[in-house]
């Protein structure tokens, strides 16, 4: 799981543990307030419909979606639409209540339906304030206000990568502009509703008091205009400073090629590759591998009979890859694709390839085809966790339109890596450059943990 999505997920799994203890803290209580006669909370056969109502809101919270990122970006949207979900909720645990006594005679009692009605009431009303109370707990929590100096096309794709990739999901962005820095984008002067802070002097220190600034990221067109002393003096008074790149990798979790600054890559933390890390990651890539292969060896021995049902040819495919320091090995893969796939030449694979067989199809969905290339982390050719192997013919091909795109080799090539898990499968040179984002970011902050 990705960075970014195991800190969404822990978001989501915090948001969730606040719903319910909410709800289950509050339910006793506006029982006893209201006086409804179910007993207690934990007298399962009296007070079972009570718990149906709670546990149907909670599922119907996570069916519609109000546990994912986009909910929690758009915050007004997700609460509005909080009501209809507990009214939901109340229907799907009034049909329950209904058939409970004919599923299991004895659990509730006939003539506790009769009041059915006033208890639907309560929970629709309960639930409603926890759940609008445990996101607005959570939007405390989570909130980080950021002012950004500059408003042109690259504070425009800060907004707009925070808002679809940032690992934080409630960031209040205002931005500080002088006309010194260039013009203001138009995407962020229309419809975003962002507060964008004219100076003409660009007083940075007092926007950052006025905006109650967490911190301040340096993102502007044109740094020529920027006046470093003010920008000491906002670090003097305790407001953070950080460049536009550094921000990005810290919150996107990736390094932005499309504007990247080579002195940045030099002059910042990352690029280390201690003794300990390696030797662990090593003692990792045979343990894992080791048992993994005795555990789907039975898989594989399936896949190869399918392959040779399906027709003649080898079952194995090996193939030139480009691992560590540019070093070339043969990585090897169950067969997918017919035997003259590549009789024309080298060709990039592509998601809809007709050139793939049947069972390939299959093996390639479920990434059993991927199975093989354990053997070559025994052989220490690859590691378990590192950038992609690429084809040498590729590789010169991408490093001669991409920059820096050589430096992914600086560590193993991986079964899978942080590329893999955060960017859908591509196979042409835009997808390699953003994959390169994601690789990058890998070998700057490598690391056994990681």
């Amino acid at each position: 799981m990705t960075r970014p999505r195991i800190l969404q997920t822990t978001t989501a799994l915090t948001l969730f543990a606040l719903d319910t203890i909410l709800v289950m803290t509050a339910w006793p209580v506006v029982l006893w307030l209201a006086r409804f006669d179910v007993g207690s909370l934990w007298d399962i056969p009296r007070d079972m419909r009570g718990l149906i109502h709670q546990l149907a809101n909670l599922l119907l919270l996570y069916a519609m979606g109000l546990y994912r990122r986009e909910a929690f970006v758009e915050q007004r949207h997700a609460v509005a639409r909080i009501p209809w979900i507990a009214g939901m909720g109340v229907a799907v645990a009034l049909c329950v209540s209904v058939l409970l006594p004919w599923l299991a005679p004895g659990t509730v009692a006939a003539h506790a339906l009769k009041d059915e009605a006033w208890l639907c009431a309560l929970a629709l009303v309960c639930f409603t304030a926890c759940a609008i109370l445990a996101r607005l707990v959570l939007d405390i929590l989570l909130r980080r206000r950021v002012l950004v100096v500059g408003a042109g096309a690259r504070a425009w794709d800060l907004l707009h990568m925070l808002t679809r990739e940032g690992v934080n999901p409630h960031y209040d962005i205002s931005f500080l502009h002088d006309p010194a820095l260039g013009a203001i984008d138009p995407r962020l002067d229309q419809g975003t509703g962002r507060a964008i802070l004219l100076s003409d002097h660009l007083c940075v220190l007092d926007a950052a008091r006025q905006v109650g600034a967490d911190q301040i990221v340096i993102a502007p067109d044109d740094r020529r205009g920027m006046d470093l002393k003010q920008l000491l003096a906002c670090k003097k008074a305790g407001f953070p400073v950080v460049q536009y790149l550094s921000f990005v990798e810290h919150e996107i979790r990736r390094v932005d090629i499309k504007r990247m600054d080579l002195g940045w890559m030099v002059f910042s933390d990352g690029f280390h590759f201690g003794l300990l890390d390696r030797f662990l990651k090593r003692v990792f890539d045979l343990c894992v591998s080791l048992v993994m292969l005795i555990l789907t060896g039975p898989l594989v021995l399936l896949s190869i009979l399918a392959i040779r049902l399906e027709g003649p040819g080898p079952v194995f495919y090996q193939q030139e890859r480009v691992t560590l320091d540019g070093t070339v090995f043969r990585i090897l893969k169950l067969r997918t694709m017919r035997v003259d796939a590549e009789a024309g030449g080298a060709v990039w694979a592509a998601q809809k390839d007709n050139r793939i067989t049947r069972a390939g199809l299959f093996l390639r969905r479920a990434r059993i085809d991927e199975l093989p290339q354990l053997i070559n982390i025994l052989k220490g050719e690859m590691s378990f966790v590192g950038p992609r192997p690429e084809r040498p013919i590729f590789v010169e091909e991408l490093a001669a339109q991409i920059p820096l795109y050589r430096e992914r080799h600086m560590v193993k090539a991986g079964l899978t890596g942080w590329a893999q898990v955060n960017y859908p499968y591509g196979a042409s040179v835009d997808d390699a450059r953003s994959k390169l984002s994601y690789d990058l970011y890998y070998v700057k902050n490598f690391s056994v943990l990681f």
